[in-house]
C-alpha cells in the first residue's frame, strides 16, 4: 500500500509472470478504481460533448482535468469557492488533474513548429526542437512564464503555484509540475529538462505536504500527488528519473503516492520505454501513463508493460471528426459508402449509439454539421475504449492465457494479421 492511506491506497490483485502486467485497485476518498483502467480526458472539467450521466453510462471509473486550462477558465478561486471540482461539475467519482507541465511543451517548444503531440521524426523535424521567440512559454530555474492562449496575459507558474492551484481544484490525484521536452531534442537539452523536472518534483512534493497539513487541520480530506517521470527516449535518463522520483523522501517521510509517466510515444516505443521506467519504479505504487497514444494497441501495450491507468483525448477528438473505432478497425463515418448503411456502427457494441442508431443516420448528422453526430460518435468511441480495457482487466484476472489470447484476437481483427504480426506482436508463445 502507499504511504498516505487517507489520500490514496493501492493494492495489487494479480500479476502475469515474466511481464510487468498487473491488476489491482486504487482507493480514493471518492471511490475505487479497478485497474488497469482508462481515465477519461475531461480537460476543462468536461469530457467534450458528453454529460456526466453519459460518462457514467459508458462505465468510466474516473476522469482527468488540466490545471492550466482550469486556472484560465473558470479559475481555481472559483472552483475552491464552489467546494472543489467535484461539486462544481457534480461529478462523484475519483478525479485526476494534470499539472500544466504538458503546456510547457505544447505552448513552448512545439508551438507553431509542426511538432505535434507525438513529435517524432516522421511528424516533425529535429531542427524545430529548439526554443524560439514566438513560443508562449519561457522556462526559468524557478518556474515558467506562460502567455495565455486565450488573451495573451502573462502567467508565472512555479511548482508551488501548481500545487496551490491543484489543491484549490481539489481533485483526488494531482501531478507534480514538470518540464516536458521534445524527443527530437538533443541529449543535453533533454538532460537539462530532466534536472529541472527533478528539482520541481521535490518542490512540488514539499508544498503538497504543507497543503495537506492545512487540510488535516481544517478537517478536510487529504489529496494525493504523483511524481512525473521524464527522459524522452533515453534509457539512462528514464531509469535515472524513475529511480530519483521513486526514492524521493522528505525529512518528514513524505513520498509520492504514485507516478505519472510523461513524454510522447509511438506504439513501437512503449515496450522499451515502459520497461525501463516500470522496472525501476516502486512496485507497490500506481503508475499512470499520461496522454497515451491514439491507437487501441496502446491500451494493450500500456497494460502489458506495467501501467495501471492511462488517459487520452483521442477517442472524443477523433469522434468529433467522424473517425469511429470498431472491432474490425477504424472507419470514417463521412464516407459515401455509409450513406445507405442501416446497420449499427458496431454490431457487438453495447453503447447507446449502437443500440439506437445506424451508420446512415450518423453520416447524415456529420454531413449536416449537426452537433448530435459528434455526441453520438463520442459516446461510441469512449465506450469502445472503456469496454476494451474492461475486457483486458477481466482477462488478466482470469488467467495468463486469457490475456494473451484476447490481445492476439483483438489486434489481429482490428489491424489485420500482417500488421499485427509485424508491428504489434510483443508477446510469448501464445502469439505464434
Amino acid at each position: 500500500m502507499t504511504q498516505n492511506k487517507e489520500a490514496l491506497s493501492f493494492d495489487i490483485k494479480r500479476k502475469i509472470p515474466n511481464t510487468l502486467a498487473r491488476s489491482g485497485k486504487i482507493s480514493t476518498p471518492h471511490g475505487d478504481i479497478q485497474t488497469p483502467a482508462y481515465i477519461g480526458a475531461a480537460t476543462a472539467a468536461t469530457m467534450k460533448t458528453l454529460t456526466n450521466a453519459e460518462i457514467d453510462a459508458l462505465g468510466a471509473q474516473s476522469i482527468l482535468s488540466n490545471t492550466y486550462h482550469l486556472m484560465l477558465r473558470p479559475g481555481a478561486d472559483l472552483l475552491a469557492k464552489a467546494g472543489g471540482i467535484h461539486k462544481f461539475m457534480n461529478y462523484h467519482k475519483p478525479m485526476y488533474t494534470d499539472s500544466g507541465g504538458f503546456q510547457v511543451y505544447s505552448l513552448g517548444m512545439a508551438f507553431k513548429k509542426g511538432l505535434d503531440a507525438t513529435s517524432h521524426t516522421t511528424k516533425g523535424s529535429a531542427e524545430n526542437a529548439v526554443m524560439s521567440a514566438d513560443q508562449l512559454t519561457k522556462v526559468e530555474k524557478e518556474g515558467v512564464w506562460f502567455k495565455s492562449h486565450l488573451n495573451g496575459d502573462k502567467i508565472y507558474m512555479t511548482p508551488e503555484y501548481s500545487m496551490e492551484l491543484q489543491h484549490q481544484i481539489a481533485a483526488d490525484i494531482h501531478m507534480a509540475f514538470d518540464e516536458l521536452t521534445s524527443p527530437l531534442a538533443g541529449r543535453e537539452q533533454i538532460k537539462s529538462a530532466l534536472d529541472t523536472t527533478h528539482a520541481w518534483a521535490e518542490r512540488s512534493l514539499r508544498r503538497h505536504a504543507e497543503l495537506n497539513t492545512v487540510h488535516t487541520e481544517k478537517g478536510e480530506r487529504q489529496q494525493a500527488l504523483f511524481g512525473v517521470v521524464q527522459g524522452a527516449r533515453e534509457e539512462d535518463y528514464r531509469r535515472e528519473s524513475a529511480g530519483f522520483l521513486g526514492g524521493l523522501t522528505l525529512e518528514n517521510g513524505e513520498q509520492f503516492d504514485g507516478f505519472g509517466i510523461g513524454g510522447t510515444f509511438q506504439p513501437e516505443e512503449l515496450p522499451d520505454v515502459l520497461t525501463w521506467i516500470n522496472e525501476t519504479l516502486p512496485e507497490g505504487k500506481p503508475r499512470h501513463l499520461l496522454g497515451m497514444g491514439a491507437q487501441p494497441a496502446d491500451l494493450f501495450l500500456g497494460v502489458e508493460y506495467g501501467c495501471d491507468t492511462f488517459d487520452c483525448v483521442a477517442p472524443t477528438r477523433q469522434a468529433r471528426n467522424g473517425a469511429i473505432f470498431t472491432y474490425d478497425g477504424r472507419i470514417n463515418i463521412k464516407n459515401k459508402k455509409f450513406e445507405d448503411d442501416f446497420t449499427p456502427l458496431d454490431r457487438e457494441c453495447d453503447c447507446y449509439t449502437c443500440e439506437n442508431h445506424t451508420k446512415a443516420y450518423l453520416r447524415h448528422l456529420f454531413k449536416a454539421n449537426e452537433v448530435t453526430g459528434m455526441v453520438l460518435a463520442s459516446i461510441h468511441n469512449e465506450r469502445f475504449v472503456v469496454r476494451t480495457v474492461e475486457e483486458i482487466r477481466q482477462k488478466l484476472n482470469d488467467s495468463d492465457h486469457a490475456f494473451w489470447a484476447y490481445k492476439r484476437d483483438f489486434l489481429v481483427r482490428y489491424y489485420g494479421e500482417e500488421r499485427a504480426r509485424d508491428f504489434l506482436y510483443t508477446s510469448p508463445a501464445e502469439w505464434q
